[in-house]
């Protein structure tokens, strides 16, 4: 006889805090929003952390290289979508990687004697201008010029003129000596009025190169997400077929975290998966994995070695998998008893694996009881695909501004690799739908909004971290006359804004 669960699953909307004591200590300028990724034993931290507890969601509507960079600013991570070629995901991850600066590669390199004509080619395939001249036309040359736009005007030059009769030679340009530390490269950035300062070693060779936007950047984002060479952190989606050829050019082009992108995560191949990954390419390739809804599906993929469990199936707004299969689980639920799993695991073996809760976030609060419930962080779609850096084109219906968004089941996406359950290589039937979601502007502004709701929220219920929040948060179910309570009503609202959420 099948088992039947005692309990009613309940989604967040069911659900609200309980005020606890807060001290005068407790502001939202001293609420921490810190927390791990990957697994760590007990009394390590663990190797890889976020500034804010936000991941966005592995799919084509939402997760490419501009929007790894503009999350990565905030603080925290986007898994770049794996429903594409090997190839394609593997320049993305490489150019978020390239772009934070601090110290990095000169991606932009021509020798003397290449024409401007070339030079333009470089600037319209990188979307850089600043080229650096060696004498190989390598990053790591001998360093011999720079040429900028502002150093010729195509309408007025030959395109066959040689670079080395425009650029700014070496003798006229201010450098950096091999081991300068950043303030001391900036310090001659604003010193000179530099855009760049190119570094060189004794040998007159290029190492890296500073850049003035990039200071200007990490003062504006203090949060902003680096590696341990100060560049922005980024994940990538990978399925349970090609792993052994995808992770390894996912490696190479620089990607921090990896998570295998499956409806489900209670399989053999996610096992098998993850087994492969850590004996191939060693346990430092850190590999989440899901999704599960309870505490045996849990189990399953710690003792497989995943790094991050993701938790939620069905929940996403573009998610018909429920209605299609009847398969799935209350999102709150399914977290509530994947983090009481997760902690006696810790108990019992002293490893740490962060979940992650993936769907059913309509409002910001709702990140929040995620948080309190037991999650590390949150992946995010419906909310990121609403921002100008989604990958999706913003469209007017009906007079409103809005932005395409798509499932990985839909036909649109065809991401049968994420639903394959070992059968042919398509999909059977749609679990997601193709739809449009309301503009909402710049990812920034949202971001830094929601983050602050989250901190006020910690403060009344007296916590100064996520941890803290978990062990203080009082969490009450509601009724559904509770939840119209809470709304604004038996008014006529005057002025309407656009939310945040």
């Amino acid at each position: 006889m099948a088992y039947f669960y005692e309990h009613t699953s309940h989604t967040f909307s069911e659900y609200l805090l309980i005020p606890g004591y807060s001290s005068a200590d407790c502001v939202p300028a001293k609420v921490s929003l810190r927390t791990p990724v990957v697994k760590f034993r007990k009394g390590e931290e663990s190797s890889l952390h976020m500034n804010i507890p936000l991941v966005s969601a592995v799919m084509q509507s939402v997760s490419d290289d501009r929007m790894a960079i503009a999350l990565a600013k905030e603080g925290g991570i986007s898994f770049i979508f794996g429903s594409q070629s090997i190839e394609n995901q593997a320049r993305m991850v490489a150019k978020v990687k390239g772009h934070k600066a601090g110290f990095v590669s000169s991606d932009s390199n021509l020798r003397p004697d290449q024409t401007l004509q070339e030079a333009l080619e470089l600037t319209a395939r990188t979307g850089h201008s600043t080229i650096a001249v060696t004498e190989d036309g390598t990053a790591e040359g001998r360093l011999v010029g720079i040429l900028t736009g502002r150093d010729f005007r195509i309408s007025h030059t030959p395109p066959g003129a040689l670079i080395r009769d425009y650029m700014t030679p070496l003798t006229d340009l201010v450098t950096g000596k091999e081991g300068i530390s950043l303030s001391e490269a900036n310090d001659l950035i604003w010193k000179h009025k530099l855009n760049c300062l190119p570094v060189v070693a004794p040998n007159g060779c290029l190492t890296s190169m500073v850049f003035r936007k990039d200071y200007a950047s990490h003062e504006e984002h203090p949060l902003e997400l680096l590696d341990s060479r100060r560049r922005y952190v980024v994940g990538a989606g990978i399925n349970t077929r090609d792993y052994m050829e995808r992770v390894p050019a996912l490696i190479r082009a620089g990607a921090d975290v990896l998570c295998i992108d499956s409806s489900e995560g209670f399989t053999e191949w996610q096992s098998r998966a993850l087994h492969d990954i850590h004996a191939e390419f060693g346990e430092s390739v850190r590999v989440g994995a899901g999704n599960v809804v309870d505490k045996e599906g849990f189990l399953f993929l710690a003792e497989a070695g995943a790094d991050f469990v993701k938790v939620g199936i069905g929940g996403g707004s573009i998610c018909i998998t429920r209605e299609q299969k009847g398969i799935g689980r209350g999102q709150a639920t399914a977290v509530i008893e994947v983090a009481q799993a997760r902690d006696e695991y810790y108990k019992k073996t002293g490893v740490y694996i962060p979940i992650c809760s993936d769907g059913g976030i309509v409002h910001d609060y709702h990140m929040t009881l995620a948080l309190a419930m037991g999650a590390d962080f949150v992946m995010l779609g419906r909310y990121f695909a609403r921002f100008d850096e989604s990958p999706t084109n913003k469209l007017i219906i009906n007079g409103n501004y809005v932005k395409e968004y798509w499932g990985e089941g839909s036909n649109r996406a065809r991401n049968w690799q994420r639903y394959d359950l070992g059968g042919s290589a398509k999909l059977s039937f749609e679990e997601g739908v193709d739809s449009y979601v309301p503009y909402a502007g710049s990812l920034h502004d949202n971001v830094g909004v929601s983050m602050s709701k989250i901190r006020h929220t910690m403060c009344n219920c007296g916590a100064l971290s996520i941890e803290e929040l978990q062990q203080k948060a009082r969490i009450t179910l509601v009724s559904q006359a509770s939840i119209a309570e809470g709304s604004s009503h038996d008014v006529v609202v005057k002025n309407t804004t656009i939310r945040a959420e």
